[in-house]
């Protein structure tokens, strides 16, 4: 059922070459949420609600942001209150820096993004799979999961926010790290909601009717 009676009649997925996007969008349709991939910064300045996906590296992904303007847009739009949803990279891009190809990134919350190293040799890179997702601060997008919920991980970099009060829920992969970021309108997750069975359709629904405070 189309969420539109609720006032809601699109979400813009953003496109900047980066994978998943129409994995992102199914789950959305199955959710009740209309989609819309789309490179315009216009479209993406005027939007209702943002998904900023990805699945690939720090470096093209910020070229190709760069070279289609949508940067500046989606700040924009952060800036006017439009609620956002930051996915795997798209949520590290959203920091101020990666370790993945020492790129600079968004700045759109204080902090870095770091690889993973291990010396067991039993811990393979990237992390990849179902892990638990452990809620360490209440939020909207957080608020039908419950202890032992699994999501799906796949990525060798993880994010490192400068202020704690950033971070809603963490993971462990040998280190525990932030899973969950998120400030006033934006919000970003790790892991994959699109991938990750009830448990992830569930944040996206909980997305689809956020008003972005928390």
């Amino acid at each position: 059922m189309s969420l539109t009676g609720l006032g809601i009649r699109l979400a813009i997925i953003i496109d900047y070459d980066a994978g998943n996007l129409r994995s992102v969008q199914r789950a959305c349709r199955e959710v009740g949420l209309d989609a819309e991939i789309s490179a315009d910064p216009d479209r993406l300045r005027h939007a209702e609600r943002i998904i900023f996906p990805g699945v690939g590296a720090a470096g093209p992904a910020m070229r190709s942001i760069g070279a289609r303007g949508m940067g500046e847009a989606l700040r924009d739009a952060i800036g006017r209150g439009i609620p956002t949803l930051g996915i795997c990279l798209g949520l590290q891009i959203s920091l101020d820096h990666s370790e993945e190809n020492d790129q600079d990134t968004l700045g759109l919350i204080p902090g870095q993004v770091r690889r993973f190293r291990f010396d067991r040799p039993e811990l393979k890179i990237p992390h990849m799979g179902w892990n638990e997702v452990r809620v360490v601060k209440a939020h909207p997008l957080l608020s039908g999961i419950r202890a032992g919920d699994e999501f799906y991980f796949v990525h060798g970099f993880y994010p490192c926010p400068d202020d704690p009060d950033d971070v809603y829920a963490v993971t462990d992969y040998e280190v525990e790290f932030a899973c969950a970021l998120g400030r006033d309108n934006y919000f970003g997750m790790q892991c994959h909601p699109e991938k990750s069975g009830r448990v992830g359709l569930g944040v996206l629904e909980r997305f689809a009717r956020w008003d972005g405070t928390c």
